[in-house]
């Protein structure tokens, strides 16, 4: 008698890891999608400033909200905007805050890969009816937005460069903080040098630029440093293996990017970034976790 497979609930399927075999290209090219997402939530979560998100100078979340109202897509999400959502912008702020630096956060690491591409349909869905009739906007842009959302989420986009192989087992968290703690090291190494002459603007230095549309936050010297220090406590980690170096790295970095949350928009931040920077630091701190807790893991490859 042949014993039938259980049946994959949908809560299962999308809190399992998006590494389904499948050959080597098409896993690199589902990545290379989440990441260029991942990239495209982290630019854009830079603009939603509390503590009213643009409502008393009608501008940023608020401003752009508005036009579900101004120019309808769909009369009665029209009506929930009007009615609920403008009228408690502040709420509403925070949670577009959360979700977006979520999905950056999720998709730049890979982690939890299909809960991220669902909540980013959802989200770009509810972008979509909001704006998409509005001054100079091009409506196949949410369009592509929901449909690259769609491919990730039934896609093998974390066997590859991700926190997901890693919790399949298929992957390195070795390699994986070897890579990011490069990339946060390096980050606050350019950040340091590019802020030097005004060590601790409260803005920092940008590294991106608006005309392609990427960034990795803002960083005065006292930013770019404690970049250094977590990149470089989890490359130590990364390399050598010792935990207590990831965890260290991990702390640094969350503890970072809650400073960044409770001074931008009320205050002067102390380390001169926006909510970009806060959302790039809590990557590395999810990545600094994990190799943290597991640095030794490797893939069979390895």
């Amino acid at each position: 008698m042949t014993a039938t497979k259980p049946r994959t609930t949908l809560p299962r399927w999308l809190l399992g890891p998006a590494t389904d075999e499948v050959r080597r290209e098409q896993a690199v090219a589902a990545a290379f999608l989440r990441v260029l997402l991942g990239l495209m939530w982290l630019y854009n979560v830079a603009w939603k400033r509390p503590p009213d998100f643009g409502q008393d100078t009608d501008s940023g979340l608020y401003h752009f909200t508005s036009y579900a109202v101004s120019h309808p897509v769909f009369p009665p999400y029209s009506w929930v905007v009007e009615e609920l959502v403008l009228p408690n912008i502040v709420i509403f702020g925070w949670g577009v805050l959360i979700v977006e630096t979520a999905l950056a956060v999720l998709l730049l690491t890979g982690a939890w890969v299909r809960v991220a591409a669902a909540l980013g349909v959802l989200q770009s869905l509810a972008i979509g009816l909001s704006v998409a009739y509005g001054p100079h906007e091009w409506p196949w842009a949410y369009w592509l937005m929901i449909g690259a959302h769609v491919a990730v989420l039934f896609s093998s986009a974390g066997r590859v460069f991700a926190l997901d192989a890693v919790r399949a087992g298929t992957g390195s968290a070795r390699t994986l903080g070897r890579i990011w703690g490069a990339i946060a090291l390096i980050t606050g190494v350019v950040g340091v040098i590019l802020s030097a002459g005004d060590p601790l603007n409260p803005r920092g230095e940008a590294l991106g630029s608006a005309d392609p549309s990427l960034s990795l936050g803002e960083y005065n010297v006292i930013g770019g440093l404690v970049l250094v220090l977590a990149g470089g406590l989890l490359l130590l980690s990364a390399l050598s293996g010792k935990a207590l170096a990831g965890r260290v790295a991990a702390v640094v970095a969350a503890a970072a990017a809650a400073t960044l949350y409770i001074q931008v928009g009320f205050g002067d931040p102390l380390l001169g970034g926006n909510a970009t920077s806060a959302a790039f630091l809590l990557t590395v701190a999810l990545v600094a976790a994990v190799a943290g807790r597991a640095p030794g893991r490797a893939s069979p490859r390895e």
